[in-house]
């Protein structure tokens, strides 16, 4: 069945050309390690709502941009196995040292397809 990993985080609008470069890098990696897809997308029209919204799930600034993303894989285990993989590939190394958001702000987690058309 297939898997999703999603995404949902706070990007600095002056780092939003190194947080590319990143996700450029990074979807290039995951795509090499066996996921299906891929897709990081930068919010357009979202908000900030009095009870709940994308940016205030993530405490986002007048100064960030809230970004969400999704990477696709056959199923939960193929999941587990691309993302061990992932995780130890050297060029993400660096990434890991200082990535350009706040990563404690990132909301994120995995889901079984429920429909698709």
């Amino acid at each position: 069945m297939p898997y999703v990993d999603g995404f949902v985080l706070a990007v600095p609008k002056a780092n939003l050309a190194a947080y590319k470069a990143l996700t450029d890098l990074a979807g290039s990696v995951w795509m090499e390690h066996g996921a299906l897809s891929y897709v990081e997308c930068v919010a357009d029209d979202t908000p900030y709502g009095e009870l709940t919204s994308f940016p205030r799930a993530v405490q986002a600034t007048d100064d960030e941009v809230v970004i969400f993303s999704w990477i696709t894989y056959e199923s939960r285990e193929k999941r587990d196995e691309v993302n061990a993989r992932v995780m130890t590939d050297p060029r993400l190394k660096h990434a890991q040292d200082g990535p350009p958001f706040d990563g404690k702000r990132m909301i994120f987690g995995g889901f079984t397809e429920l429909t698709r058309f």
